[in-house]
């Protein structure tokens, strides 16, 4: 489902920050040497989540999904001075290509790359996040955002992506389409959780922003 005519997201892009150069470059090797090159954060999307790292200017930042490391970037641009990017992803055959380009941004020495199950991962992360980026299995989002929010305090910001999961979530419901009842209900636990407070952005496929209370 396309939220926005061609026309319209064309404009937003052009009338937002331009891309790095270095992230257009991982755009390019990533739709040439990896499957699904469509879940890249993408230009908008990847401005969108720098300013907004920028904006609460955390010192510890935890990404659940890598992918090719596009999002962690972006993510890496607000980071506090001496401050810390861990990422998780479960395909150690990326690694290599996540690394290369976190190195060329600069904040190579920053970004910590950890492969694995997250939820075995962050239980053993002596640290608290000040912001939180979940973006993997979409059928462990609750159990994602739970692990994660024992790392944060008050304060601190949990995002969610995909979290309209291209209209899916507002059309009739296919019994077999447990992706989709999942973040139905994720949706509804983040609304309802007072733990924190939520706002649901129509930003590319839906970003959930969660403030830590």
């Amino acid at each position: 489902m396309h939220f926005l005519s061609d026309a319209l997201e064309n404009y937003i892009k052009d009338h937002s920050e331009n891309e790095p150069g270095l992230l257009q470059e991982l755009t390019r090797e990533t739709h040439l040497k990896v499957v699904q090159p469509r879940m890249i954060t993408g230009h908008f999307q990847g401005r969108v989540l720098s300013m907004l790292s920028k904006l609460i200017y955390p010192k510890n930042v935890l990404e659940i999904g890598t992918y090719t490391g596009y999002s962690a970037m972006c993510l890496a641009e607000g980071l506090q001075k001496g401050g810390q990017l861990h990422t998780i992803d479960v395909n150690e055959e990326l690694t290599s290509l996540q690394r290369k380009y976190f190195d060329k941004s600069g904040f190579g020495k920053q970004i910590i790359q950890h492969t694995g199950d997250a939820l075995d991962i962050i239980p053993k992360l002596d640290i608290v996040f000040d912001l939180v980026f979940i973006d993997a299995e979409k059928k462990s989002y609750d159990a994602y955002f739970e692990t994660a929010i024992e790392k944060t305090k008050p304060g601190s910001v949990i995002f969610s992506d995909n979290v309209l999961w291209s209209g899916k979530v507002v059309e009739p419901l296919d019994p077999k389409d447990k992706a989709t009842k999942v973040l139905l209900d994720y949706n509804k636990k983040l609304k309802e959780d007072p733990r924190v407070e939520t706002v649901l952005l129509p930003i590319r496929d839906g970003l959930t922003l969660s403030r830590v209370l």
